[in-house]
């Protein structure tokens, strides 16, 4: 509506409680062997965790704010979310595989999205004790002091989070400035990871989704860098499909250089 403002920082605030709280939640099942079972064709596990800490985080924030919209991995999608302006995007335990295995790479991923773009962002890293949030116009911030992304070092090589086949495919110029990240088996963490400056870069193959990434590329952005799709182009949430196709998420001086050499790889 014309003239309205948003306060963003409320709802900062509310996300970061309710993933705080999720996250013990899911923490007291962390080590414990909790119940798993499979779903999209039993290619992706779900346990016992997950559905908790959703249960937590929707009690809460969608009784604090219940005009909003819903979007969880871990709920069925309602389309009704399509129309509305703003919305919560979740995911529960961002990671889990590395959490049924006993990793502590994962997290709790919240983020408030409007007009199909993030406004607020929180992961929730309880294993790990760390915290990573950003508000619109804010700064990045982990563990409430302000992050951003490396400097840009042209004669150093990138530090990249990638798997392995896709840096074998790219031609020798840009594979022999590559440095590649073992595998973390959580997107949003390698996001943040990028954010705090850890790392240069990740490279995402086709089919993540809203709820993987939209905290993290808020945050991203608040650090100093970008995630994009091949075209450059800033991801937009609440669509109809949720899922994403490749993408590209680094320190802003870099990103010319991947995406034209990313663009020269296959197609899926």
């Amino acid at each position: 509506m014309t003239g309205r403002t948003f306060d963003w920082q409320a709802d900062m605030t509310l996300i970061c409680t309710a993933a705080r709280e999720a996250g013990a939640v899911a923490l007291s099942y962390f080590g414990q062997s909790p119940e798993v079972w499979w779903k999209n064709e039993g290619h992706s596990p779900v346990s016992a965790a997950d559905y908790a800490a959703n249960r937590c985080l929707e009690e809460q924030l969608r009784k604090a704010r219940p005009r909003y919209g819903w979007l969880s991995e871990e709920t069925d999608d309602d389309p009704a979310r399509l129309a509305c302006d703003t919305l919560f995007v979740v995911d529960p335990i961002d990671g889990t595989r590395a959490f049924i295995n006993g990793r502590k790479t994962w997290c709790v991923s919240v983020a408030v999205v409007h007009r199909g773009r993030p406004v607020a962002g929180v992961l929730v890293a309880p294993a790990l004790d760390e915290e990573f949030a950003a508000c619109l116009g804010g700064p990045a911030l982990k563990n409430g002091q302000p992050i951003t992304v490396a400097a840009h070092r042209p004669d150093e090589r990138l530090r990249v989070a990638t798997p392995q086949d896709i840096v074998a495919a790219f031609d020798a110029e840009i594979r022999s400035r590559i440095e590649r990240v073992e595998h973390i088996p959580s997107l949003a963490y390698r996001l943040a990871m990028v954010a705090e400056g850890r790392i240069d870069a990740t490279l995402v193959k086709r089919n993540s989704h809203d709820w993987d990434l939209a905290a993290a590329d808020l945050i991203l952005e608040c650090a100093g860098g970008r995630l994009v799709d091949l075209d450059g182009e800033l991801l937009c949430y609440n669509r109809a499909d949720v899922s994403h196709g490749e993408l590209c998420a680094a320190i802003d001086a870099e990103l010319p250089d991947l995406l034209k050499h990313l663009l020269l790889l296959p197609r899926g």
